[in-house]
């Protein structure tokens, strides 16, 4: 049996203000078990896309299906809907803090979880086999607020994989990380795609794009869709990367001659 989309837009169209359309007309699927990045430069619209799929924002015009159920503002309203479609469908904000409230490590992990109603027995459970699986026990009778960036991406990842999601979403995921804590990340969504996760993430950091996924959506900066297919094909075409704001060619002549620079916007 062929698979079904886990996601599809159709003719979405979306603004934050009246007159002032992030996207119009955009369609695109998704399928279960892929590995997507939402590429483009700053204020593209990838983090809306991201919202949009999560369920947080919602288009004024066209379709938007997930799990082959439209998903509307009028359903989120229903508290059961709600808390189902956020249990299958986990979103990373970009700045950790935006999703971490509570006072104790274990308490931020746990709430989620304890929203569902299951037991003590298995909301604790649950909190430490992913606390153990993410390697994170020394952190957790901490607060969050005093937890470094790093930490704190940590704990607002095990907040959300505590619910099993089958859809984990994460906005810019590297943004402020240092390089081993990257790697840590990068390594985790890989894992996770290949035990059947499906993986949506957005960058503007043409260095991840190949670790991150194998297929890119592409945004220009008018917000139009314009690629949409393998990660290695678009980081090959310089052209269109140029055109979208991610790279810069310059040349300038030394006095061997005249040669060309890349710049890469991250």
């Amino acid at each position: 049996m062929d698979k079904k989309p886990l996601f599809k837009l159709r003719e979405v169209s979306f603004g934050y203000r009246q007159g002032e359309p992030v996207f119009s007309n955009l369609s695109l699927e998704i399928m279960p078990g892929e590995s997507v990045c939402i590429l483009g430069a700053n204020g593209a619209g990838k983090s809306t896309l991201l919202k949009m799929l999560a369920g947080l924002v919602f288009p004024f015009a066209g379709g938007l299906e997930a799990f082959e159920e439209q998903l509307t503002e009028k359903r989120m309203e229903n508290d059961r809907f709600a808390q189902e479609y956020h249990r299958r469908v986990g979103f990373v904000f970009q700045n950790p803090d935006a999703q971490l409230f509570t006072t104790r490590v274990w308490d931020e992990i746990a709430f989620g979880p304890l929203q569902l109603g299951l037991s003590p027995e298995e909301i604790t459970t649950r909190v430490e086999d992913v606390i153990k699986m993410l390697s994170i026990s020394n952190l957790k009778d901490r607060s969050p607020y005093h937890l470094s960036q790093g930490e704190k991406k940590k704990v607002a990842i095990a907040s959300v994989l505590v619910m099993n999601p089958q859809v984990l979403i994460l906005d810019e995921p590297t943004t402020g990380l240092d390089p081993k804590t990257q790697r840590w990340l990068v390594e985790l969504l890989l894992e996770l795609n290949q035990n059947g996760r499906t993986i949506i993430t957005s960058t503007h950091d043409l260095n991840l794009v190949h670790l991150l996924a194998d297929r890119v959506l592409l945004l220009s900066e008018d917000h139009r869709l314009v690629y949409d297919g393998p990660s290695q094909k678009v980081l090959a075409n310089r052209r269109l990367l140029a055109s979208v704001n991610l790279i810069d060619e310059y040349s300038h002549t030394h006095d061997q001659g005249q040669h060309t620079h890349l710049y890469v916007h991250g």
